[in-house]
């Protein structure tokens, strides 16, 4: 958790070495030893930061979904009474496991909020398959949630001829949706491999936008779709969401 996030993380704590040998438990399949050496950890965590890694790994091996937001909860209250640069790097997955649970619950206003959250402090992981691997997580989050709510940001709605956009500033063209689900159902491998990465972690910043922008117009440039694809993908290189 802490060395993903880029927060060093002393390997000596004892509440440290248990939580690695429940990961290595968990990646052995043995769900159960796993959970006991989470157990253990959280029994002898001496204060609120080992508390917060052990509620981390605790939070994974609950049977309800009430049961795993309670200890991501108690994950985030501790990173909040630590308060130092120690868990800094923490609270994207923490939002995110949050809004997980929430999203589980059916409570997609709440859900919502916390993967609003999330984005704010995304960019708090250092680049690497980590942090991008949060950035696909609150970007799929926040889109997800969106479709449930009330108001300006609910669903879909129409932007302009030929598609569509989803409200909220993280939200993309509904016709690079389309595009993509076609490129995976013929392997189009080149079209994939440039544009998924940008569109998986597109949170609507302005380096989200050019990043996104730029892969469209590299497969729109190599001229190899077909030609209803080509137009539609030129279409929404000119759409006002991404200028």
């Amino acid at each position: 958790m802490a060395e993903e996030s880029g927060t060093r993380m002393d390997p000596e704590l004892p509440v440290v070495r248990l939580c690695v040998e429940g990961m290595r438990a968990e990646a052995d399949g043995r769900a159960d030893a796993a959970h006991a050496l989470f157990r253990r950890a959280w029994d002898i965590a001496a204060d609120d930061y080992e508390a917060c890694i052990a509620a981390h790994y605790l939070a994974r091996h609950q049977s309800s979904p009430e049961e795993t937001l309670r200890w991501n909860q108690e994950c985030l209250d501790r990173a909040d009474l630590v308060g130092d640069e120690r868990v800094r790097g923490f609270y994207p997955s923490l939002y995110v496991n949050i809004g997980h649970a929430y999203q589980k619950l059916g409570q997609l206003d709440l859900a919502h909020a916390y993967f609003v959250r999330a984005a704010e402090c995304v960019s708090e992981i250092p680049e690497g398959r980590y942090g991008d691997w949060n950035r696909f997580a609150v970007a799929a989050g926040l889109r997800s949630t969106a479709e449930g709510l009330p108001g300006p940001e609910a669903g879909t709605g129409a932007a302009g001829e030929g598609g569509g956009e989803q409200a909220g500033p993280w939200a993309v063209d509904e016709r690079i949706g389309e595009l993509l689900a076609r490129w995976c159902a013929r392997a189009e491998l080149p079209a994939l491999g440039l544009t998924l990465p940008a569109y998986l972690g597109y949170l609507g910043t302005d380096d989200d936008r050019l990043r996104l922008r730029t892969a469209l117009h590299m497969v729109h440039a190599a001229r190899r779709l077909p030609a209803d694809e080509q137009t539609m993908l030129g279409e929404v290189i000119g759409s006002a969401a991404l200028r």
